[in-house]
């Protein structure tokens, strides 16, 4: 594991007292984090996620971090309690194979980011408690949570909003990572201008295809978003003892329940494909939220969202679905 220090602690700071609202008035296809909870569900915009990476949040009385790193493409929901402590994260500065490295104030002990592991520190060789935290584009979050609140622009300064390594106000309708995303480079090397890691794969996995991960006890799979789709969009599998129901579509984006054991497919009603629900054991059910007309839901997975060689750094070049 390649750790570097890049920026100053907390150059890009985290949001430690989140302000949540109805409105959202960016783009309806940006990308936004979702958390449920019994008190209804909050959206975290990616867009602002760039400018902050760490949300420390509690709901109903239950500490998370919501936690994004730009360069990996990875959101990640982390429970905040460990060890009988509660724990508030902020940005070190440093990144490990180009994946954000989070420290909690309390100990000031190191954890990277896409996998929840302590890499250095008093809890080094610990991992954090996943939460499910799918995505989902903006439209998709207002339609299927009508009631859900979203989280309104923390403002201040952040290095992420300036050309050089000193922090600088934030625009949100800025966008510093367009270019990275579209390009076919990978790290952080690339997005500065130079020259990119190596991706040596031969099959259909690009360094930045969009993998859904999944670990249960000692096992990682992580389904890459593509052959999802190529299979229908629906995937019925086992990840070591459990099993489980992967969906991709354009308006839900890709997501991971325990599978209930039904045999799922496609409705064929809708009038673009775009906005097909799941129909299975008689009933339809909403491929984002896994709710069901007669009122059942489906268990989700806690899961990460990220880029294929983040997850491959992680788990390896096997680790993937196919």
């Amino acid at each position: 594991m390649n750790v570097r220090q890049v920026l100053p602690a907390d150059a890009i700071p985290s949001v430690d007292d989140p302000a949540f609202g109805d409105e959202y008035d960016s783009d309806p296809d940006d990308e936004v984090v979702v958390v449920e909870s019994a008190s209804g569900a909050r959206a975290y915009p990616v867009r602002y996620l760039h400018f902050h990476e760490i949300v420390n949040d509690s709901i109903d009385g239950d500490p998370i971090a919501v936690t994004w790193c730009p360069l990996c493409g990875s959101a990640v929901v982390y429970g905040r309690s460990h060890e009988g402590q509660t724990l508030d994260f902020g940005v070190s500065g440093k990144l490990a194979d180009d994946d954000l490295v989070m420290y909690d104030r309390q100990t000031e002990s190191e954890w990277k980011q896409s996998s929840g592991e302590c890499i250095a520190g008093a809890f080094e060789g610990d991992t954090l408690t996943i939460r499910p935290g799918p995505t989902m584009p903006w439209r998709q979050f207002r339609e299927s949570y009508p009631h859900g609140v979203v989280l309104q622009p923390p403002g201040g300064e952040s290095e992420a909003a300036s050309d050089d390594d000193e922090p600088a106000g934030i625009e949100y309708d800025e966008t510093p990572y367009e270019q990275y995303f579209e390009m076919d480079g990978f790290g952080l090397d690339a997005h500065r201008g130079g020259e990119s890691r190596e991706w040596t794969r031969d099959d259909d996995i690009s360094a930045k295809t969009v993998v859904l991960g999944v670990e249960i006890g000692g096992d990682a799979l992580g389904f890459p978003r593509p052959r999802v789709v190529d299979a229908g969009g629906i995937v019925q599998t086992t990840v070591g003892d459990r099993s489980v129901l992967v969906v991709a579509s354009e308006n839900a984006g890709i997501q991971g329940y325990v599978d209930p054991g039904h045999s799922f497919d496609w409705s064929k009603t809708a009038t673009a494909d775009a906005n097909r629900d799941l129909v299975a054991d008689g009933t339809t059910w909403n491929p984002a939220t896994g709710t069901a007309e007669d009122g059942r839901t489906l268990q989700r997975l806690p899961t990460r969202r990220l880029f294929a060689f983040a997850w491959q750094d992680d788990h390896g070049a096997e680790a993937f679905y196919h």
